[in-house]
């Protein structure tokens, strides 16, 4: 599907609604009431499709009084964030290239989310781990100030020790998951021998027990996977340092869509594809690799400005104006 509209039409809107719609959260803000429009009392999205032949229904409204809720089919769920693991939802805006361009806290956040959806089973990990490195830092701190002693950071160093060893793996599972589908998409895009390198190891026990005197003075965990950092590259080339804006962008769609067959692989069922301004820096031929690539991916929803961008036929168009969509 092609959605077409001037700038600050509201194509980005539609797309943001269909992440809250689908996975209970915005992309963009983890401030629900950044999503209501001013002036008003709340939101609301509602949306219906099938699912291997059978209806679905996903609804997420938002109180101002009441927070945000959710319903499946009706149902009303826990929490709004449920429907993730319900609904696979894969998004690129252009603030993604920061998983290649900006710092490693990026990168580790975009695939702990990856995590999450190929290995659901392991998705709290990451909440986990960081919880233990604070209750260990706030230990520190207390010794440091003298108000504890260093019985009680042992404790905390164990916790650390044990979930972060797991956490490396997960991630290194996760990324394994990911690397061959990555370096051939990217290679069909124009950027080769694309990979991915974990940079860290699993922390132990012992590895931060030898450092203690270092972590009371800082007040803070110094080894872990809260600071490891994951490589992208091209061949040899590093592309956060050496790569130019175009081949970010490519090693960013690049990794959404070897997610999205990982899924499909997986679940047996396509995740929802939001492209936003995904094709405006890309040449006439990488655009047509790309269009003839996400038609394979299941429901794919992509924005420009005109429909001249996308070089293949969209199966539906659609064009935006200020509080209006309207079918071509």
């Amino acid at each position: 599907m092609l959605v077409t509209g001037p700038n600050g039409a509201g194509k980005t809107n539609l797309l943001e609604s269909l992440h809250v719609g689908t996975q209970g959260f915005s992309p963009r803000t983890r401030t629900d009431q950044q999503l209501v429009r001013i002036g008003a009392a709340g939101a609301r999205v509602a949306l219906a499709g099938d699912r291997d032949g059978r209806p679905l229904s996903l609804e997420v409204t938002l109180q101002a009084q009441e927070g945000k809720r959710a319903k499946l089919n009706g149902a009303p769920l826990r929490s709004a964030e449920q429907l993730r693991a319900e609904v696979s939802t894969l998004v690129f805006t252009p603030d993604r290239l920061a998983v290649v361009k900006g710092g490693p806290a990026a990168r580790r956040a975009y695939f702990d989310r990856t995590l999450a959806r190929l290995l659901p089973g392991r998705a709290p990990l990451p909440l986990e781990y960081a919880a233990a490195v604070g209750q260990r830092n706030a230990a520190l701190r207390r010794v440091a100030v003298g108000v504890s002693t260093r019985d009680a950071v042992a404790p905390w160093t164990e916790q650390v020790a044990a979930l972060g060893a797991a956490l490396v793996e997960s991630r290194c599972e996760a990324i394994d998951l990911l690397a061959a589908g990555f370096a051939e998409r990217a290679g069909e895009l124009g950027l080769p021998a694309a990979a991915l390198d974990y940079t860290g190891e699993p922390p132990t026990t012992a590895a931060l027990e030898a450092r203690l005197e270092r972590d009371l003075e800082r007040g803070a965990t110094g080894v872990g996977p809260h600071l490891d950092d994951i490589t992208i590259r091209s061949g040899e080339r590093e592309l956060r340092t050496f790569g130019s804006q175009g081949e970010q962008r490519l090693a960013v769609l690049s990794l959404l869509l070897a997610e999205a067959e990982v899924l499909v692989e997986q679940r047996g069922t396509p995740p929802l594809v939001l492209l936003d301004d995904v094709l405006s820096e890309l040449d006439a031929a990488r655009r047509l690799t790309l269009a003839e690539r996400i038609g394979r991916v299941g429901q794919a929803i992509v924005t420009a400005t005109g429909a001249e961008a996308l070089p293949v036929e969209p199966a539906q168009l659609l064009e935006v104006s200020p509080g209006i969509v309207s079918a071509r």
